[in-house]
């Protein structure tokens, strides 16, 4: 079940879920995620069963962001999460996005996990599309977990994005 905005204010307040967050941004059922940074990522990667290697992001300057069309990059959220061990999350594209031909791609945010969140953002469309330092791209929505759980203890622990 996902908790809906009284819920997700009372553990902003009580036990800190968001941090550098504002209490307007919650909605009825989830949190406007801004973006705080943006990374072009333009090196080869790896993906292998025991070894990888990731690309070698580089961060763009500015206070508004320029994507190029058929360009992917990283964005680093301003919020930071403290997800509770009775909680997951999952991160949606705001609609502003994709009816301007971009697209984000996330994942779920496990149970323990602590930091900015890392999504990947692509420019779909044939033409520019500007985005501001601080503008909401992304919807995070909290549902509850039933049953023992283990916290992440993954790499990315702390908001590191790559």
């Amino acid at each position: 079940m996902y908790i809906g905005s009284s819920e997700i204010k009372r553990r902003i307040l009580e036990e800190r879920l968001l941090e550098n967050c504002s209490i307007e941004n919650v909605q009825g059922a989830g949190y406007d995620l801004k973006i705080e940074k943006l990374f072009l990522t333009d090196s080869p990667a790896f993906l292998g069963t025991e070894e990888q290697k990731l690309p070698d992001p580089h961060e763009a300057p500015g206070q508004v962001f320029k994507l190029a069309p058929g360009k992917y990059y990283l964005c680093l959220t301003r919020e930071s999460v403290n997800m509770p061990e009775d909680l997951i999350a999952f991160i949606l594209p705001r609609s502003t996005l994709f009816r301007c031909g971009v697209s984000l791609r996330t994942a779920v945010v496990d149970p323990g996990y602590r930091g900015a969140l890392t999504l990947g953002i692509k420019n779909e469309s044939a033409l520019e599309f500007r985005l501001q330092r601080g503008a909401r791209i992304a919807q995070i929505v909290f549902s509850e977990v039933k049953g023992a759980t283990t916290g992440y203890s993954g790499k990315y622990q702390g908001g590191k994005v790559v």
